[in-house]
């Protein structure tokens, strides 16, 4: 693979020499819609992600090329002239950290030549935009000697997302995919940025990530009437708890005092931050142990509650997972993003594999009426250069 992306770079740009990057993808194993309620999250980085091959230039000209949107060719710019422009399609994304980390104080002085290629399905809610950010930032830091520690690169990536591309997103993606760990998941309290690397180890078993191929049209507006649902909740339970988010609650504590929301749906809304913040926890517990069974069965519960209490799942996600969790070898499903689309992951036998995509695959195309699509992930290393 490294050889022939620096043949493509030499083709593409006509020079030869030049370093690669990588920077992961990554899978929420629990924890979803919780980072905005004060919760926890549980992201893993994987062995999908995005390769660049990068070189200095002797001039002030940022060349970038992406092996994905071939169609587009070269998109160049100057560092004279950083400013986010629709026309420059995907290249906002490198562009938004060549930019922050220039305001910043960095000091990048002459441009650079970079290609791109992602071995993420465009989509799939594996957050292909914060890999393109952390790489940007890992070749940045490199061929400048920039010498900027990792959390600071992530936290420029959220920065760029939110303000330069627009995207009111929480850090979960970046942090995962700058400081993940092969074979360790990462137990992120999104709030103070505390973090514990957990093994996850899952010997005889594989990450399957289930992709529903259907485009995510409703999750932006659905993730923001949950987010002002949440919001409503906890400013009910405050006028009765001197909390400050309902990730702070235990699930005795909310029960208890619940029904201070007064609605049933917001009641299920909160319900869901508060359990689910709660399944991270308990999840990390399982893993620790390697309780393999216990963490499965979370996954399961997982499923349940962003099914009936936060209401986000839909038919495709709901068919994969369920049709999942009823195969040989598997010990939990789930869907993972924001919902309505996008990808769910299932924890299968390795041995069970072959006949378990062949099921569910089945199963969804009858139900469905098009094909899913299914890749196995291994728990990576964070950004870095190759």
């Amino acid at each position: 693979m490294e050889n022939e992306l620096k043949e493509l770079f030499h083709s593409v740009f006509g020079i030869a020499s030049a370093e690669i990057y990588f920077a992961p993808g990554r899978i929420n194993l629990i924890g979803e819609h919780t980072d905005y309620n004060g919760g926890s999250v549980f992201p893993a980085a994987i062995t999908i992600g995005t390769y660049g091959v990068a070189r200095k230039r002797e001039d002030q000209m940022i060349r970038l090329y992406s092996e994905n949107f071939s169609e587009l060719g070269i998109i160049e710019f100057s560092l004279t002239d950083l400013a986010y422009r629709k026309e420059h399609d995907w290249t906002n994304y490198p562009k938004g950290m060549i930019s922050y980390l220039i305001e910043q104080g960095y000091s990048i002085e002459q441009g650079v030549d970079i290609l791109f290629y992602g071995t993420i399905p465009n989509g799939a809610g594996l957050s292909s935009s914060a890999s393109i950010e952390l790489l940007t930032g890992v070749i940045l830091n490199d061929l400048f000697a920039l010498n900027i520690k990792m959390l600071d690169l992530v936290i420029t990536g959220k920065r760029v997302e939110n303000h330069f591309i627009g995207v009111n997103s929480g850090i979960m993606d970046q942090f995962a995919i700058g400081m993940g760990k092969r074979d360790h998941a990462i137990l992120l309290d999104t709030n103070t940025l505390d973090y514990e690397l957990v093994p996850a180890e899952f010997g005889e078993h594989v990450i399957v990530i289930m992709n529903t191929n259907k485009r995510r049209e409703l999750a932006d507006s659905k993730y923001n009437e949950r987010r002002a649902e949440c919001e409503l909740a906890l400013s009910r339970l405050q006028t009765i708890l001197s909390i400050e988010s309902l990730g702070e609650l235990t699930e005795e504590c909310f029960e208890q005092n619940k029904a201070a929301i007064e609605d049933g749906t917001l009641i299920k809304r909160a319900k869901h931050a508060v359990t689910e913040n709660q399944r991270t926890i308990k999840a990390k517990q399982a893993l620790v142990k390697n309780d393999l069974n216990r963490f499965g069965q979370l996954l399961n519960e997982s499923h349940a509650s962003l099914k009936d209490d936060y209401e986000v799942t839909g038919i495709e996600l709901d068919t994969l997972v369920e049709t999942a969790q009823k195969q040989p070898g598997v010990l939990g499903a789930r869907m993972t993003g924001a919902g309505f689309g996008g990808c769910a992951i299932a924890l299968v036998k390795e041995a069970d594999l072959a006949r378990f995509i062949k099921n569910v695959g089945q199963t969804y195309q009858e139900q469905i009426g098009y094909s899913a699509d299914f890749y196995v992930a291994n728990v990576d290393d964070g950004a870095r250069k190759l």
